[in-house]
């Protein structure tokens, strides 16, 4: 009980994002069990059944990011998440053997010995926890009780901001509801901005240092860029022609609208002060922005426009080329893709950003073909 007081201590006392709190946590957790080299969350979705990597502490060996596999494919992983039981390795080279990449990977850091266990989410299945040792034997009935009080509280913390997250995707979709939003914000066309945008930044990670956890963040946050569009009135917001100069600035004001929104959501839920809500915020605020200072509302340029804002602006202009619309049928993939190239060399969108999509381009084709507009 003392243990769990402290930690659930420390995980509130914490600033910053999950990962940099799953941190603190693993080095108290140092003190009571000295041998844990690695802790990492890899979380499942249950649309694909993919496990996903999400967030780690690794104080010896490389971090593995931006992996995923099937939970199929692991009968052992898929025991685990069935029975709830967890799963104690004591000698890694003898048993694991090199026929994957997350195999390859873990034979190569060295790891020894490993404990590994499932969490829910109100009773259904979400992830797994892995601890993993350079020594051999290390998780000792004595260590996994220690653990395990620790895995509680690493699972009240991931459990914690996921319910947060939840709770303000819910508020936004509410009110879409509300005001019978129409504009093809469709839930085809918010599944293909999630994913298109999700395609995007795994393929700019090294090139702008990102992690998992934002990766995440920018998958489920993506489709509420254009949340502001509910306060645009639909003579405006549903016009099949060209927009006059009164009609486009009113158009315009559909990003502060969506901010503003935003801020009173995470204010009503009391997580206005949510570490990855920035990464909403400046989604929102940003996607209509261009490198060359000529986007809006607020005609920044260069790096004042965060990369998730760009990220998302390269997601939805394709996404608007390759859908069809009552004014326009919809463009084919390579078409859509040149104009993107069209724009970037204009200086309005961020080349890494263009260039990712255009290598995942049979990527981007299959989700859209998968998630096509019912119009």
């Amino acid at each position: 009980m003392q243990i769990e007081h402290r930690g659930q201590h420390l995980l509130m006392s914490e600033s910053g994002s999950l990962g940099e709190r799953i941190k603190a946590l693993h080095e108290k957790l140092l003190d009571r069990v000295p041998v844990i080299d690695r802790i990492a969350c890899v979380l499942h979705e249950p649309g694909s059944d993919m496990l996903k990597t999400f967030i780690n502490s690794t104080r010896v060996g490389i971090p593995i990011n931006g992996y995923e596999f099937a939970l199929q494919n692991s009968e052992s992983l898929s025991h685990l998440a069935n029975s709830g039981e967890f799963r104690v390795i004591d000698d890694i080279p003898s048993v694991v053997n090199p026929n994957s990449p997350h195999s390859n990977w873990l034979l190569e850091q060295g790891y020894l010995s490993s404990f590994t266990l499932p969490i829910y989410d109100m009773g259904s299945f979400i992830g797994l926890l892995f601890f993993n040792s350079m020594q051999r034997a290390a998780f000792t009935p004595s260590r996994q009780r220690d653990i395990l009080m620790y895995a509680n509280l690493l699972t009240m913390a991931i459990t914690t901001e996921r319910e947060a997250v939840r709770s303000i995707l819910n508020s936004a979709n509410v009110a879409r509801e509300i005001a019978k939003l129409r504009d093809f914000e469709t839930g085809a066309h918010l599944e293909r901005m999630a994913l298109y945008s999700r395609l995007i930044a795994r393929q700019v990670r090294e090139y702008y240092d990102l992690n998992d956890e934002w990766i995440e963040h920018v998958f489920l946050f993506a489709p509420l860029h254009d949340i502001g569009k509910i306060g645009i009135p639909d003579v405006i917001l549903l016009k099949p022609g060209r927009l006059t100069a009164d009609e486009r600035k009113m158009m315009e004001t559909h990003v502060d609208l969506g901010l503003a929104l935003a801020e009173r959501v995470l204010e009503r839920i009391g997580v206005q002060n949510l570490p990855d809500s920035s990464v909403m915020t400046n989604i929102i605020k940003g996607h209509h922005e261009c490198l060359d200072g000529s986007g809006y509302p607020r005609g920044l340029s260069g790096d004042a426009i965060p990369v998730e804002a760009r990220i998302v602006a390269v997601a939805d202009i394709f996404d608007a080329l390759t859908s069809r619309r009552p004014y326009k049928e919809p463009w084919p993939v390579a078409d859509a893709l040149a104009e993107l190239d069209r724009l970037t060399a204009e200086g309005k969108l961020d080349p890494a950003c263009v260039a990712a999509l255009t290598m995942c381009a049979d990527e981007a084709e299959r989700i859209r073909d998968q998630y096509p507009d019912q119009l």
